[in-house]
């Protein structure tokens, strides 16, 4: 067993019952990409988040947004100290391997921004000096789907930097049992570390390096190409679309212990990596789809040609 389903399986000590979750985030971790939580408070983000730090040996930091929260909260500033007459950097919450951005939504657009610069460039300016991220550096962030007040929307084109979105949503009956009976005690202190931060990027580049077949290339591009056509679709998936599925196919092969992909990797991890990018006509929505549903009748009218 490799040291990514590992990950998983630490992890499912403290999040019981979300497998299929844990185990699509270790995945978009190893794509290098970030993630989007769309759920309701309480279902155990910031635990996971917490556990993921654990397993992984990754610097964490977590970032509340509201509304006063500035994007120099996130990169940092510059302060004067008096003792030594000279403007010294103070760290921003950006500064991490790990960061848990929690209700993205209830932030100011130009905080969101700053936000999404650092997971796209990599590194950040603050007042003339341009700075790296540690690496690897991973966003997880949260918004809440329930209530308007006080939050600004992602935009589409904002929403389309995270590889994937998902959701956790409410635990099972018996595993909410589960968590009851341990409800007394923190299991993050039986979560071990798995894998060092440099053993991430190794699985990161193997990803990279993943051969890949035309067909399987032309299978992606099929599929794309149908959400563009569809009548319930007004905006389908973009060529950043289209990486972002290759990336996480990837990855996916990787977790599996291949050094080459194959059509059922796009099938496992396209519906967390495109659903989001898709923007839904007004005849879609009349007819009461959404954007998992439409995707995954796509797929089933796309034949690979293997």
């Amino acid at each position: 067993m490799n040291k990514l389903k590992l990950i998983t399986n630490e992890i499912n000590k403290v999040i019981i019952g979300k497998d299929d979750v844990i185990k699509m985030l270790v995945i978009a971790m190893t794509a290098g990409g970030h993630i989007l939580l769309e759920d309701i408070p309480g279902v155990g983000k910031t635990t996971l988040a917490l556990a993921i730090s654990k397993t992984l040996g990754l610097k964490y930091n977590r970032i509340q947004f509201t509304p006063d929260v500035m994007p120099s909260d996130i990169v940092g500033f510059n302060m004067y100290n008096q003792k030594s007459q000279q403007f010294e950097y103070i760290e921003g919450a950006g500064m991490c391997n790990l960061l848990l951005a929690d209700e993205i939504n209830r932030t100011s657009s130009k905080t969101q921004a700053a936000l999404l610069e650092l997971m796209e460039e990599g590194k950040f300016t603050v007042e003339g000096v341009t700075r790296e991220l540690p690496k690897p550096f991973i966003t997880i962030a949260t918004q809440n789907p329930f209530g308007s007040a006080g939050t600004q929307r992602l935009p589409q084109s904002q929403i389309e930097r995270f590889i994937v979105k998902m959701s956790m949503g409410y635990p099972s009956f018996e595993a909410e049992v589960e968590i009851l009976k341990g409800a007394k005690s923190n299991k993050l202190d039986i979560v071990k570390n798995i894998i060092s931060s440099d053993e991430l990027i190794e699985y990161q580049k193997s990803a990279e390096n993943c051969y890949v077949k035309d067909n399987v290339l032309k299978y992606i591009v099929e599929i794309v190409n149908e959400t563009r056509k569809n009548e319930n679709i007004s905006i389908g998936i973009s060529p950043r679309g289209s990486i972002a599925i290759l990336k996480m196919a990837k990855a996916n092969a990787i977790y599996n212990d291949r050094d080459y992909v194959t059509d059922s990797d796009v099938l496992e991890t396209i519906i967390q990596a495109g659903a989001h990018r898709i923007e839904l006509s007004a005849e879609g929505r009349a007819k009461g789809y959404d954007e998992k549903t439409i995707l995954s009748e796509i797929l089933k009218s796309v034949k690979f040609k293997g």
